[in-house]
């Protein structure tokens, strides 16, 4: 039995899937488990009771599967194996997804973080359904995330499974920055006679703060010239900006156009005392809010297209378009129910045409379970 941490680096995962995908189709059968973690599905335990309720169902239907009596019971048992893995909630990542793929006679257990999963699902299968975890490895692409205050810039790429942290950039020129304490000078007050004097700004201080921020510009300037050359070398499919206070999103106004194309936002972190686990989470919340933008309005592209053949709204007419290899991209209900569901989404990721598969909660009133944008007109 293998069981991998929580957190795997890409070259764990990718050996990982080699070895589940190199499994032999005749053999003990396979206990595949998406679950969708949502802040919402964490609270009392909500993930655990639907969970639950997957289990019981699946195993109900094994009674209907031409199944030997000891591979039904096997397959009760990596069922109640996954199951027991969820019960700790303590096992749980801190991102949005978690796969586990069980099967005791062939002695396979493994647990995967996922930074999201498309649909919550529980399969058993001749051969373990690893397509989502390999799309979401091609899919998922790089992100940089820059923390930059005035003395410096650290730079973190994070990818699906794993957050590195690169070579940093040290602010040339760093004038200490505070009051200035030069000479105060005795101003006359009022020019009328007789009045008293007060205390006026010293000499050089308009000077001192000019030097400050022309410091502070170079070096920001530095900082997206390291940018740019990072995307040149990688093509990162998302920025992040962080930084403190209203000097966040300073760095911004420098960045180069080609950069904005794919600045996901800016976020407040302490660049001293971030942890790799704080940037990777703010990287990951900020590259689901942009993908919910887009669930939406691919919601609403259905809405506009069903009328004009572009768009095919409903399990039915959306799994007859999806065979047909029609489907440019799939939304997928996050509600439990039909299984078909479960299938499309599969089918989805199997298909040598890209297809993507979204789904936002927020969007299910223009989305009869099951919808899908077409690459060409009905």
């Amino acid at each position: 039995m293998t069981a991998l941490p929580t957190q795997p680096s890409p070259g764990e995962v990718r050996e990982a899937i080699r070895r589940l995908s190199a499994l032999p189709a005749e053999g003990p059968y396979v206990v595949s488990c998406y679950l969708k973690l949502e802040p919402r599905d964490k609270t009392r335990g909500k993930y655990l009771i639907k969970m639950k309720n997957r289990v019981k169902a699946v195993a109900a239907g094994l009674a209907g599967r031409p199944l030997e009596r000891a591979e039904r019971e096997a397959i009760v048992a990596d069922l109640e194996r996954v199951r027991g893995y969820l019960d700790d909630p303590g096992r749980l990542p801190r991102t949005h997804g978690l796969a586990l793929f069980a099967s005791g006679p062939r002695g396979v257990f493994e647990a995967f973080a996922l930074p999201r999963v498309h649909r919550s699902r529980l399969a058993v299968e001749p051969t373990p359904l690893v397509r989502e975890l390999v799309a979401l490895d091609q899919e998922f692409g790089r992100l940089l995330v820059v923390a930059c205050d005035r003395l410096g810039a650290r730079f973190f790429e994070v990818t699906a499974f794993e957050i590195t942290e690169l070579t940093g950039l040290v602010a040339v020129e760093s004038t200490r920055a505070g009051r200035f304490h030069g000479e105060r000078q005795l101003k006359r007050g009022g020019g009328m006679a007789g009045a008293p004097g007060v205390m006026a700004g010293a000499a050089g201080e308009h000077n001192y703060h000019m030097r400050i921020r022309q410091e502070k510009h170079r070096h920001y300037a530095g900082v997206a010239e390291r940018i740019f050359q990072l995307h040149s070398q990688h093509a990162y499919t998302g920025l992040v900006v962080a930084g403190v206070g209203v000097d966040a999103a300073a760095l911004v106004p420098h960045l180069h156009t080609y950069l904005h194309d794919v600045l996901l936002g800016v976020v407040r972190l302490n660049p001293k005392q971030v942890t790799l686990a704080e940037v990777r989470e703010a990287a990951l919340a900020l590259r689901e809010e942009r993908e919910r933008a887009w669930e939406r309005a691919h919601a609403e592209a259905v809405r506009d297209g069903v009328p004009t053949g572009w768009a095919v709204n409903g399990v039915e007419a959306t799994i007859r378009a999806l065979r047909r290899g029609q489907v440019r991209t799939l939304l997928a209900d996050g509600q439990d129910g039909d299984p078909r569901i479960d299938d499309a989404v599969e089918e989805a990721l199997h298909q040598r045409a890209q297809v993507d598969v979204l789904y936002d909660d927020r969007a299910r009133r223009a989305v009869d379970h099951l919808a899908g944008l077409l690459r060409f007109r009905r």
